[in-house]
């Protein structure tokens, strides 16, 4: 009996201490995105999406605020990442179905490899849309992004309206890309 009340009370020590150490972490990762004015987890519905240059695969500049008035799909992947693979044929699918009503979808490789292992797994899985190789700086932005795939959908103002991570089914990144498609472009921009 007092061995399972040991037991029970080492238990309720190590939960207690995960949750205080989980805490000062999200803490710390807010008051971190605060003073950069990149994006904490968790928060960005809502939220302008931060501004970034790459270089692109073709060698092109892509900054993120040149994309205003179209609805962006910014998905950060992977070569080497299952899930990835597959999502990847739908952002081919609907980069060609919903294009021309203003849709751009933007691949933010995670790839180590460089840029020349990227192209060439681009180039054999038939990509039509823009591919950048990130140098961690448009990670950083974003909240530090570490699950691939990750997806930020981007209204035409530049403003996140949904977001989501891990494989999700080709119906809801549809139905998400269709909410940033929606809205229309403010006059300013």
């Amino acid at each position: 009996m007092k061995k399972n009340v040991a037991i029970l009370a080492f238990a309720v020590v190590v939960i207690a201490a995960m949750l205080y150490i989980g805490s000062n972490i999200a803490r710390k990762r807010q008051a971190e995105a605060r003073r950069t004015g990149s994006l904490a987890p968790g928060q960005v519905i809502g939220r302008v999406a931060p501004d970034f240059s790459l270089k692109t695969l073709d060698g092109k500049t892509l900054t993120l605020s040149d994309l205003r008035g179209k609805a962006v799909v910014l998905n950060f992947w992977a070569t080497w990442c299952p899930p990835c693979k597959v999502e990847l044929p739908w952002f081919v699918d609907l980069q060609k179905q919903y294009g021309p009503q203003g849709l751009q979808v933007v691949g933010i490789s995670e790839d180590e490899g460089g840029k020349d292992k990227v192209a060439a797994f681009v180039k054999e899985m038939g990509v039509n849309y823009t591919i950048a190789v990130d140098d961690n700086s448009v990670s950083e932005k974003y909240g530090d992004v570490e699950d691939l795939p990750t997806t930020f959908y981007i209204d035409r103002n530049g403003k996140i309206v949904q977001f989501a991570m891990g494989l999700v089914d080709r119906d809801e990144i549809e139905q998400k890309m269709k909410a940033a498609l929606a809205t229309k472009a403010s006059a300013g921009d």
